[in-house]
């Protein structure tokens, strides 16, 4: 362990006993505790707020939905048994099962539960759109034009054909929650939450400690009949820095790190991405696809020559190696972006759409940029934040060697989400994680409908092509059919370089050698309910 990880290790163990302190009665035997930390705390634990991966994943233990989705993106029962899908993709008909009970709580009379019924489906939907609400979450919505709810049976009528919505509806806005309970505590629900997940609420100290205990009459069983979940407890702590989060981790006080931050990605991991030798023995690290395309954008309406010409957007696409980033910066964690802007791991990718390292072709074509516009040292500007000015700076330096004059400019996050959305940028980096497992979740950012500040088009890229086949792919409900549609729409916007794809994120979680059963997922949705500790 660095000197520097081991003094950090001292200056924590206070934080630490405070964290750990508590109720005994909230803490049963420790291996049938989970414990981990979210160093961006939790600002709610109602589903209907579930917009950051801090609150999603612990919403995850307290609700369910309708459907749920598999480790490979496939949408499975959950509260629904069962369901059909019209062809015309305008309404979704769902069988429910009649053995889900929420979470015991004394609103609920004589019996402190009750059971699921579909109007509690038809309520919980609703309430997203409601502007009493103001859920972020409501756009998910939107586009019901009408929900039939008739005790086990739910019909869901939507506006305009969305052959996704089924995909929409594994997020956990979409949860199940009891009226009477929301409608008692209101806007206070978020630190009263009932749901019907496989742990239910026990504590919560803000900023300090989080706790939720198993659901004894959760309803679903594993393969061999067992109940589900089999741990006790979870407990979640709020260390607010990620170098003391993996100082505990690696010292057995919690089971789980999740990410690779730059604070300790060269203590834990080789150059090469292998767990070095001093953490193999104890520990596990899980990785996959993530669903995240790291990239960076051209704005299509500067007035800057060097925006507007595609010979220079190409050559900056061919200019640098993103092999060689990925080694240095990510220690290999991550895929190169040779594919269009669907990321690997979600249907509609394509690997041969996109731009390899190239420096003579990349020479060419700022040759001709220089020889067509008269500008002798072409020059561009990269806004970025601090959290990627290395992979900036790597940038700079390839591709001032075939070139380009290249500025880095360093603002905070906000600001560079501000300037974004408003066109002030000329360039900039940017990422794309998916809210749902469908590719139309990255197309839409080239939408012409979509110009931001209005939408998520920040390039403001156009094309009446790509606009006939992104309104087309609304109405095919063949899955093969529109994953070809998709990966045409995704080579179309790479032909015309409004980006450059960096790279395809990994999920990258580490695990404590006596965890098992945790799993990974393209989305990095903790799931704990198959989670075991020897």
């Amino acid at each position: 362990m660095s000197r520097r990880l081991k003094y950090l290790l001292y200056t924590t163990l206070g934080i630490l006993c405070i964290c750990s302190c508590g109720n005994s009665n909230d803490i049963t035997k420790d291996h049938l505790v989970f414990r981990y930390n979210e160093h961006k705390n939790i600002g709610s634990l109602d589903p209907a707020f579930a917009k950051d991966n801090a609150d999603i994943w612990a919403i995850n233990q307290l609700f369910n939905g309708l459907v749920q989705m598999d480790d490979q993106l496939n949408v499975q029962p959950c509260i629904a048994k069962d369901w059909t899908i019209s062809e015309d993709a305008l309404s979704y008909s769902f069988a429910l099962r009649n053995d889900v009970k929420f979470h015991k709580h004394e609103r609920f009379g004589t019996d402190s539960t009750r059971t699921v019924v579909a109007a509690d489906f038809e309520y919980s939907l609703f309430r997203l759109c409601d502007n009493k609400t103001a859920s972020p979450g409501s756009w998910v919505v939107n586009n019901i034009w009408d929900i039939e709810a008739k005790n086990d049976s739910l019909t869901i009528i939507l506006k305009s054909p969305d052959p996704s919505f089924i995909g929409k509806l594994t997020m956990k806005y979409c949860s199940v929650v009891p009226k009477e309970i929301v409608e008692h505590y209101n806007s206070d629900f978020r630190a009263h939450p009932v749901g019907t997940g496989p742990f239910q609420f026990k504590r919560w100290e803000e900023n300090l400690k989080l706790v939720f205990r198993r659901n004894d009459q959760y309803f679903e069983f594993d393969k061999n009949g067992n109940q589900l979940p089999y741990l006790e407890a979870v407990a979640i702590t709020f260390l607010p820095d990620k170098q003391s989060e993996f100082l505990q981790f690696a010292q057995g006080n919690i089971d789980f790190v999740s990410g690779l931050d730059a604070s300790y990605k060269d203590e834990v991991l080789t150059a090469t991405g292998h767990l070095r030798e001093n953490y193999a023995t104890d520990v596990n690290m899980i990785r996959g696809p993530y669903l995240n395309t790291e990239y960076l954008a051209f704005f299509m309406d500067s007035d800057i020559p060097e925006m507007q010409s595609q010979l220079l957007r190409q050559a900056i696409n061919y200019g640098f190696d993103k092999e060689k980033m990925m080694t240095y910066l990510r220690n290999g964690i991550g895929i190169p972006a040779h594919g269009g802007f669907i990321p690997k791991g979600l249907p509609g990718y394509d690997a041969s759409i996109g731009f390899t390292f190239q420096p003579e072709k990349a020479k060419q074509l700022v040759e001709q940029f220089k020889q067509e516009s008269g500008i002798s040292n072409p020059e561009i500007t990269i806004t970025t934040t601090s959290n990627y000015l290395s992979f900036c700076e790597y940038i700079q330096r390839e591709l001032q060697k075939i070139g380009i004059i290249v500025n880095v400019d360093v603002i905070p996050a906000a600001t560079l989400k501000d300037a974004k959305a408003n066109g002030k940028l000329d360039m900039f980096r940017a990422s794309w994680v998916a809210d749902y497992p469908d590719a139309e979740n990255y197309l839409s950012l080239y939408s012409s409908k979509n110009f931001a500040p209005n939408g998520p088009n920040y390039t403001h890229f156009r094309s009446e092509q790509f606009d006939a086949w992104y309104q087309k792919a609304f109405t095919v409900t063949d899955i093969k059919e529109r994953e070809l549609l998709y990966s045409k729409m995704d080579s179309l916007v790479m032909a015309s370089t409004p980006i450059v794809p960096l790279f395809y994120d990994e999920v990258v979680r580490f695990t404590r050698k006596s965890v098992s059963g945790l799993g990974i997922n393209p989305i990095n949705l903790l799931d704990l309910k198959r989670v075991k500790k020897d």
